[in-house]
This record gives structure tokens, sequence and C-alpha cells, in this order.
């Protein structure tokens, strides 16, 4: 038995309802019709000089520029939860293409939902191309035009490392911004030798473009960096800039830098590296480095940076300060009960002293690594944010001068 019940609406029922009707409409088509999140955007906020400061737009989240990335070489930046790291005010970390396709393996990260799942940090990540460290293995190395063939330096085993390689590893990961498969020459190569090493980066730029967009989704959602190479010379680094703007990048990376030349000779090349590349693209300075050459780099031009340094140094006992760096090893801690750095306002100077970190460190406490790790990557990114703050203000060159007569003292 079917019971109907017709129920006469309230008077102005009627009218509510078409407009309802109306405004439901409406924002199911606005919803409809809302930009999805940016695949990449790169959004100049201020310029100070040279100095840029600005936004770049990606579904993972914001990255504000200029922007220092801590390096997660094995899905891990060492001693720190990615909530900690988060807390610091990274908005990106970087992953290792080497060391993960060795270890888990890239397959393996792929079946266990890429990066990000795997160690659980939901924000962009940058992975370098695993170029530089597949180099640096020297007598372990064997370069061709296909790509490096090497072996692991963990247990012997033999792999190919080609422009295809490491895009398709990379997007294994879930990379968010990719970096083109390149060769850095070592300090101190002649001028043929760079040339032949430059153009030969050139040749496997344009294949990781190639393989990069039949990368499939992944392209969809990702970015590519290019590496300019050239050694410390302006005409090669010219021809190198050219040739990757040819091709067409998200961003440009200036690479082969930092092996060893010295600050003077990186800021020579940076003197005129960076304006060759695009100016409405991000640049990025490659495994850089010590607080004053963050500065001198945003000064001349550059927005990204990475380094092991301020996790690196963590662990081994040099706290980074306004002041200088310093060594908490050193005895006249041992009875400080100041915190590292007086300024600071990040976790570890607002709750331990000197006196308790130098006690850690010295007693080999994995505390020690922790807490110190903890406060320098707190100080590289509020280094970061000063320097946004002064560019945004037209102040950089102050800031510039101020930073350096303190903490070169």
């Amino acid at each position: 038995m079917h019971l109907s019940v017709r129920l006469n609406p309230p008077r102005g029922y009627t009218q509510l309802a078409v407009l309802g009707t109306f405004f439901s409409a409406a924002m199911t088509q606005g919803m409809a019709t809302a930009p999805s999140p940016a695949r990449f955007e790169f959004v100049i906020s201020a310029r100070d000089g040279k100095a840029r400061s600005g936004i770049i737009k990606m579904q993972r989240g914001d990255i504000r520029t200029p922007a220092f990335m801590p390096v997660g070489t094995a899905a891990t930046v060492k001693a720190m939860r990615p909530a900690e790291v988060r807390e610091s005010g990274a908005d990106i970390i970087l992953g290792n293409t080497y060391h993960l396709m060795l270890r888990p393996g890239a397959e393996r990260m792929a079946k266990l939902g890429g990066l990000h799942n795997f160690m659980k940090w939901d924000r962009p990540i940058l992975t370098d191309s695993g170029g530089y460290q597949v180099m640096s293995l020297s007598d372990l190395r064997k370069i061709t035009e296909e790509g490096v063939s090497f072996r692991s330096h963990l247990d012997g085993s033999k792999h190919m490392l080609s422009p295809e390689r490491s895009m398709e590893i990379q997007r294994l990961l879930g990379s968010d911004i990719v970096m083109a498969f390149d060769e850095c020459p070592a300090n101190g190569v002649d001028e043929a030798q760079a040339e032949q090493s430059m153009a030969l980066s050139m040749r496997w730029a344009k294949r990781s473009r190639d393989a990069f967009d039949a990368g499939g989704d992944h392209a969809g959602r990702a970015a590519l960096f290019g590496i300019q190479q050239g050694s410390l010379n302006e005409r090669l680094r010219g021809q190198s800039a050219a040739a990757l703007t040819d091709i067409g990048f998200d961003g440009y990376a200036v690479g082969g830098l930092a092996v060893g030349e010295g600050q003077e000779a990186m800021f020579g090349v940076l003197d005129y590296a960076p304006d060759m590349l695009p100016a409405d693209k991000p640049r990025y300075l490659m495994g850089v480095g010590k607080p004053d050459d963050l500065v001198g780099a945003v000064e001349r031009g550059i927005d990204m940076f990475d380094c092991v340094l301020p996790t690196r140094s963590g662990r081994n006992g040099q706290a980074f300060t306004w002041t200088g760096a310093i060594n908490i090893r050193n005895a006249r801690f041992a009875e400080d009960e100041e915190p590292i750095d007086a300024r600071c306002a990040c976790p570890v100077c607002s709750t331990w002293s000197r006196a308790y970190l130098h006690h850690l460190i010295r007693s080999q406490e994995i505390l020690g690594a922790m807490l110190m790790t903890q406060h320098n990557l707190h100080f590289y990114q509020a280094l970061m944010q000063a320097m946004r703050s002064a560019i945004a203000d037209s102040r950089f060159a102050a800031f510039a001068n101020d930073f350096r007569r303190n903490y070169l003292r």
C-alpha cells in the first residue's frame, strides 16, 4: 500500500525555493568553473636592485621567494620530523634522486605512494637529477652520450642514469619540481673541457625536456627546471643560457658552482649569470650555502637555494647566529646560561641554554643533533624572511650591509 501525502508549502516558500535553486545553480556553476590550483606560476611581488621577492604557486602549496630548501637526502631532513621542518618556516624541501634510486628504489617508492606519502611531507618537493652525485663518484662511473654508467657506492651494483631514466625516477618519486639531467664538471677544468661538458649538458637538457613532457599526468602537475653550466666562463654561461631558453623551462638553475671555487669566484659568476636567464622565471643556485653566501646571491638576483650546511653543521655542533657561527663544543660554553642566539625565537633558543647544548653535543647525545639542527633551520628560514621583508620595503642594500657587518665581524 502506497501512501502519498501532500503538504501545502508555507506562504513565500515557492519564491524562496526558486531563489534557492538559482543560488544553488550559481554556486554549482561557480565551482565547476573555478580554476584548479596552478601547476606552476611565479609571481614577483617586489624588486630592490637585482633582488626579488615573490611566490611560486604550485598544487601542493605556495613557495615564498627567496626560498631556502632544507635537504632531505634519503627521504628525511636528518634529525628532524617533517612537522618540525615546516614549523621552521620551510615551504619546500629537496630530495635526492641518486640516493633514493639506490635505496629504497624508485619503483618501490612509487608502490608506497610516492615520496610525499612515504615521508609524510605534503608540501612541494624538488628533486635533483642525480647528476651531481654520479659525477662525484669519479672512478666508479663512465660518461657517454647516452648517460652515465656507474657502480653504487653502497654495494657495487651497476646502474645507468640517463636523462630519460632521471626523468622516470623523479616521476616515480612524485617530484613537484624536477631537475634536468646534467654533467657538473669539477672545479678547475680548462675552457675546452668546460665547453665540452656544457654542450653535453645542453643536449641532455633537451632530452630531459622531451622525456618529462612524455610523463603523462605527472607532467601536468609538476614543473621542470633547466640547469645552466659553463664553469667560470662568461661566454660558455651565455651559450648555455641561450640553449636552455630556446628549449624552455619553468625555472632555471645556476649549476656548477659551490664546488670549491670560493665565494669571490662564485660571486664573480653570479654578477652576470642570473641576468642571462629569463627574468620572469625563478633562478635557483644549487648547493649554496653559508648565510653570507645567501645574502650575496639574493643581491645578484637568485630566488632559490638548497644546502646541507644547516643540518650537517648542526649535527656536528656548529650553530648559526645573527652575529656569526659558533662551535657549541668549545669549553667557553660549558657554563653559559644564555640561549644560542638572543635574537632567535625558535623553540630551542626559548627553552635551552648553550651550556645544555654543549653538554649534549660533547656527550654525543642524539637530542643534541636534533636541537642544533632545529635551531639552524629556524635561523636559515628567519634569514630568508628577513630578506623578503627587506626587499618588499626597498631597504635590501642596507639590510645586506648590516647583516655582513654583524655576521662577519
